[in-house]
């Protein structure tokens, strides 16, 4: 079975062109499409999450450093870079936490200092080739990954995931959902638990609905519930992503990932995180250093505009969570699986690239 999906992120046109993001904020009642022309519209869509999931951020920065060369061409000579850093500088502010963003933007950087001489218009087209090859390589990195993680499920295999980490979330399959779009198609039985995810449902608005057009049964829970559930032994495996991964193994996702973690440490089911070598930033020595974003109170007070606490009610809203690597039984990457993820598997995974790919 072969499952096929729309197009979530996608640049129209060329130099000049604009991007057209799947807006997520209103899904899955409604498809509606954004067009990004400008680098705070784009910027808008990051912090509002029309586009979300590390992954995709990165495809959208990517797109974001043409939109970034395109509001600066009729800027001469040094206006022109000057303009264009300080946009990439700005996009780089919208989201904290998901290493990929800066990762994709410093690669929008090099092309810029290497083409510095260039005429703007040459610039602003070598930066949307970047874009697109940024685009293609997660597109393979997610299959490598689906099928790499695949292979650690049974034949009949019962995962619960957490958030969305799908082609929403990514420019290709996903991440920890790419590994079971690869078991169905490699003609596995895939029953998905999704984690609803609150306070913004990621799970229940977005996974459900992608795993529903994609034919793979999926049943809802509350996050509350995944305890039950692994208690129960109803689960053979925990699927997740991740937004950034220290050099000790430790991770950063989305809130209340840590929780699931030690539940099914607790419980002997085997915890897999599912992240490209983008995600991995060895400048940071472990979980303590990674950048936790703190988002609005109303989002949970007032999820979707509906009041559901008392009036002047205090709220604490993490958008993430950091779990240790001692919780971690595998990281699934595009380069292979990782048991037991510790400082010195990592260097060796990452290998002499760790110092090339710029997120750091």
């Amino acid at each position: 079975m072969e499952i096929r999906f729309p197009a979530s992120i996608e640049w129209q046109g060329g130099v000049p062109g604009h991007l057209r993001l799947l807006d997520q904020t209103r899904l899955p009642h409604e498809e509606v499409y954004l067009e990004c022309r400008t680098v705070s519209s784009l910027e808008k869509a990051v912090r509002e999450l029309s586009v979300r999931g590390a992954p995709a951020i990165g495809v959208a920065a990517g797109y974001g450093a043409v939109l970034a060369a395109q509001e600066a061409l009729d800027r001469p000579g040094p206006a022109f870079l000057q303009e264009v850093r300080a946009l990439l500088d700005r996009l780089g502010r919208a989201r904290p936490t998901a290493v990929n963003l800066t990762w994709a933007l410093e690669r929008a950087r090099r092309v810029l200092e290497e083409k510095a001489a260039a005429p703007p218009r040459e610039i602003a087209a070598a930066l949307l080739e970047e874009a697109r090859g940024i685009h293609r390589e997660d597109r393979a990195v997610c299959r490598a990954m689906g099928e790499a993680g695949a292979a650690l499920l049974p034949r009949k295999a019962r995962v619960l995931t957490h958030c969305n980490t799908g082609f929403l979330a990514t420019g290709g399959e996903g991440t920890a959902l790419a590994v079971v779009y690869r078991a169905a198609a490699a003609g596995k039985e895939i029953r998905v638990f999704a984690d609803e995810t609150r306070p913004l449902w990621q799970g229940a608005r977005l996974t459900a609905w992608e795993l529903q057009r994609a034919g793979i049964p999926v049943t809802l829970l509350c996050d509350g519930a995944a305890g039950s559930l692994l208690a129960s032994g109803g689960v053979d495996a925990v699927l997740v992503g991740a937004d950034r991964i220290a050099r000790n193994g430790d991770f950063a996702n989305k809130i209340g990932t840590y929780p699931l973690a030690v539940l099914a440490n607790r419980h002997g089911v085997p915890f897999y995180v599912v992240a490209p070598l983008s995600t991995f930033d060895p400048s940071l020595p472990g979980g303590k250093e990674i950048p936790v974003e703190q988002r609005s109170p109303a989002e949970i007070l007032t999820p979707r505009g509906i009041q559901v606490a008392p009036e002047d009610v205090d709220a604490w809203n993490p958008a993430f969570d950091v779990t240790p690597a001692e919780l971690v039984t595998a990281v699934v990457t595009e380069k292979g699986v990782l048991s037991s993820p510790c400082e010195e598997g990592i260097a060796a995974l990452l290998g002499d690239g760790a110092g090339k790919r710029g997120e750091n």
